[in-house]
């Protein structure tokens, strides 16, 4: 069976490992880093704040990590008892929680902003290839005609309807599924960033799928982000140096449903083909909101689109990157 690699993205930073969860301090009196290491949504996740007081910053983690759990429990598509799950499984969520009407209408507005280039109702389609590679001999040519074209039916932005007033979130045919893995962690980042903040932080990176620097660090110097290189994510094509902002990364060698890497997690909601797996996006933005979700859009979006897109969009810039270390931006 291929194997499956369980990280949408990938993001190396400097002068940081990722972990078994831990939290740790290092030094003395001085403003020193305070670490976590964990999971979120499936992904690798971390915190890395500045403060002299440990006890404090447990106390503020611990708070954090509450967030993301009650989080978790909205946007997670592998928790049966989750928001998401109960929409996907019924076709309605009545009393749905603020948080996902707020997320759910940020996806939804991404998605009219790109024609459609960006669309959280592809869950249908990515479960007929998931289905496809994870049967028994699977054909190494994908999932047939007939199937995406199928699933390719299931699919419309449009065809999700929001009723805030009553908190209710319904589709308007069966069959249809969401997924806000391109955006939720963004979202979760954001959240947990202002627990921490509450909490008497004000130097931090967060990363909860989606890096967000907040401040520079205590020597005035800036967070130092490295993108990956799609054929080995391991190592950087490039360093981006952040304060203030957030950095989202899109790239089909995230994951892989074949272990030939010909069939990637990023679908074109037009065709019902993935996207290819050596190519990388990453979206700069001001919160992790903006951010994700925008990244993906930007990867699958047409050349001549990208620059409207990301303006469009509240984005700051987008950095492509190729194995051969070729590097392009698109400004706002």
């Amino acid at each position: 069976m291929p194997t499956v690699i369980p990280r949408r993205r990938f993001i190396t930073f400097m002068a940081v490992a990722a972990g078994l969860p831990l939290l740790s301090r290092v030094g003395g009196a001085q403003a020193n880093p305070v670490r976590w290491d964990g999971t979120a949504l499936g992904a690798p996740a971390s915190i890395q704040l500045y403060h002299t007081d440990e006890a404090q910053a447990r106390a503020a983690i611990a708070a954090g990590l509450d967030e993301l759990k009650r989080l978790e429990a909205i946007f997670s598509v592998y928790r049966a008892d989750s928001s998401i799950s109960m929409l996907n499984r019924t076709g309605v969520l009545e009393n749905a929680p603020q948080d996902f009407i707020a997320m759910l209408t940020r996806a939804l507005s991404l998605a009219k902003i790109s024609d459609g280039v960006y669309d959280p109702t592809v869950q249908p389609l990515w479960q007929t290839y998931f289905r496809h590679f994870t049967a028994s001999n699977p054909d190494p040519a994908g999932p047939s005609p007939r199937d995406i074209a199928a699933a390719l039916e299931l699919m419309d932005w449009r065809a999700v309807e929001v009723d805030a007033g009553r908190n209710r979130v319904s589709f308007a045919r069966p069959g249809m599924g969401l997924t806000l893995n391109s955006g939720a962690q963004g979202y979760i980042t954001d959240r947990v960033t202002d627990v921490l903040r509450v909490h008497g932080f004000d130097r931090m990176l967060v990363d909860m799928g989606e890096p967000r620097a907040l401040s520079a660090k205590p020597d005035g110097s800036a967070w130092r982000v490295g993108i990956a290189n799609p054929a080995n994510p391991g190592s950087t094509v490039t360093t981006l140096e952040v304060v203030d902002k957030c950095v989202s990364t899109s790239g089909g060698y995230g994951t892989l449903f074949d272990a030939a890497g010909a069939f990637t997690h990023l679908i074109n909601t037009r065709t019902g083909h993935t996207a290819p797996a050596m190519l990388g996006v990453s979206v700069v933005a001001n919160t992790g909101t903006i951010a994700d979700g925008l990244s993906t859009a930007m990867l699958m979006a047409p050349v001549e689109r990208r620059q409207a897109i990301l303006k469009a969009a509240g984005g700051q810039k987008a950095i492509y990157v190729t194995p051969e270390g070729v590097v392009s931006t698109v400004e706002a």
